[in-house]
């Protein structure tokens, strides 16, 4: 029985002095370095007591130490938890509590606070830090470069990805070694990537797109990376005459268009452009395509289910819409109540089911059974429509999902932090689109009775609550919430009030 995930990206490795990424700090890694780093760490990981099946959760700074760890934990048959580089205590507390991980990798800077929480969980703390500093990869200097891989069959887990709950409590989506082996095979071959590409990677690597899409697609094609620590749009400008791919969120794109230096000269050598994680507006692919004479390649994933649909390669990628199912993905739009396929044009809940489906919720087996139809159609929570030519177009989230800047947010966690507040009656957040962000945390909130608390006040009190990328970038005050005949909030009307706040115009 082989390790089946790290087999897939030994079988299309190319030779070991081939270059696997170059580092915005000037480093030059290898693929052979990668496999000498990564056996290392595997055998430091085992000598801590890691065994087959065992979560290491991971809240570390995007680093290429932090990459060879999450493939150390394939190579040792542990179970790779990443963690938002942004996560409180408190949120960290909850993931550790629920996931029970046998070993807990922070920073170096943030081990005295980490350190305790994860040993009250049962948990060793060991620290990475972004140069590769700490005291796993002191352990792993001292261990043999190479290790004989734990056997993992393509049901085991690879990994626990954590998505936030609409009742506030998030959901660790368990990830198969073919969940993620499937979709890496399917996108080289559908985005036709080959060892002579260079991706210029600048995403973080703590959630599906810049883990399990970006680095899973180089090391199943055999290619490069420009590895950046961190979005910079001068430097991403700079870097386009030696790659050949970028993926990004609508962000990335928005933040490029405003580079004076990015034109079709700079472009020039890119054969693709990739966006993902929230919707990019029409506009900025009329833009881009303007600019650079490419049209972005745009597709729809999810955390429980990797990459669903996407744009053709050869073909017209069309803007406002994900393009078609991948490979071996189903995807029917059905009744949101009852589960009947609807007929083409109409919308509703867009359904998938396919070998990179995930396998459920960790420790949450209704939760899972409620998510998955009798014939196993995932139920996405988003809202959609294929149209006459077969593209899918989302047009809204079930459960007022909130992707700003690439990232999940669901309202009832942000209320629940706001509404605790002496000061504050009820609250409201939306999603109101934003030109840089996608779209904006907007909270609408209701004072209590004689309170005069104001929002710097209620972005005060949150901050060591909730992740920064979660707060709110307006707070409005209201008399009353918007309310149906069953009491309910109306969130629609709420959006359509709001919608024009983030407007240039209007922005302030």
């Amino acid at each position: 029985m082989s390790n089946h995930l790290f087999d897939v990206f030994r079988a299309r490795m190319p030779a070991p002095e081939r270059l696997l990424m170059e580092t915005d700090d000037g480093r030059s890694i290898s693929y052979g370095d990668m496999l000498a780093r990564s056996a290392q760490l595997a055998q430091a990981l085992t000598l801590l007591g890691v065994t087959a099946g065992d979560r290491v959760a991971v809240q570390v700074e995007k680093s290429p130490e932090a990459l060879f760890l999450y493939l150390a934990c394939l190579r040792a048959g542990a179970v790779f938890l990443p963690l938002n580089t942004a996560y409180t205590l408190t949120e960290l507390g909850y993931f550790f509590g629920d996931a029970e991980p046998r070993l807990v990798v922070c920073d170096p800077a943030r081990a005295a606070e980490i350190g305790p929480l994860a040993e009250a969980s049962g948990a060793i703390a060991v620290t990475l830090g972004r140069n590769g500093e700490g005291s796993l990869t002191d352990r792993a200097a001292q261990q043999p470069a190479d290790f004989r891989d734990v056997a993992r069959g393509p049901n085991d887990l690879a990994a626990i990805l954590y998505t936030s709950g609409t009742t506030g409590r998030s959901k660790g989506a368990m990830l198969s070694h073919e969940n993620l082996a499937s979709n890496a095979r399917v996108l080289v071959e559908q985005w036709r990537f080959t060892g002579a590409d260079v991706l210029i990677h600048a995403l973080p690597i703590f959630h599906t797109h810049g883990l399990f899409v970006a680095t899973n697609v180089i090391l199943t094609a055999g290619g490069a990376m420009l590895f950046e620590s961190k979005f910079d749009p001068a430097r991403i400008v700079s870097l386009l005459p030696r790659a050949t791919a970028l993926m990004g969120v609508p962000t990335f794109y928005v933040r490029l268009l405003q580079q004076d230096g990015l034109n079709r000269q700079a472009a020039k050598n890119i054969r693709l452009f990739i966006s993902g994680s929230a919707p990019l507006l029409a506009e900025t692919h009329a833009a881009w395509r303007e600019r650079t004479g490419h049209a972005i390649l745009e597709r729809y994933g999810m955390t429980e289910t990797n990459m669903n649909t996407s744009n053709p390669y050869e073909g017209e990628r069309r803007a406002g819409t994900v393009g078609f199912p991948l490979p071996g993905v189903a995807l029917r739009i059905a009744d949101p109540d009852s589960g009947e396929t609807l007929a083409q044009g109409e919308i509703g809940m867009i359904e998938v089911k396919g070998p990179n489906v995930f396998s459920g919720y960790w420790r949450m087996p209704e939760k899972t059974k409620a998510e998955f139809r009798d014939d196993g159609f995932f139920i996405s929570g988003d809202l959609g429509l294929i149209d006459p030519d077969g593209y899918v177009h989302i047009v809204g989230r079930g459960k007022d999902l909130i992707i700003s800047g690439g990232y999940n947010i669901y309202p009832k966690e942000v209320e629940s932090e706001i509404d605790a507040l002496a000061g504050v009656g009820e609250s409201a957040v939306i999603g109101v689109a934003h030109p840089d962000f996608g779209e904006g945390v907007t909270a609408i909130v209701v004072r209590a009775p004689a309170s005069t608390i104001g929002a710097a006040e209620i972005l005060s009190a949150i901050a060591g609550r909730i992740a920064k990328y979660k707060h709110p970038k307006r707070v409005i005050f209201v008399d009353e919430l918007p309310r149906n005949t069953m009491g309910k909030v109306q969130k629609n009307l709420l959006r359509e009030t709001y919608r024009d706040i983030y407007a240039p115009s209007k922005a302030g």
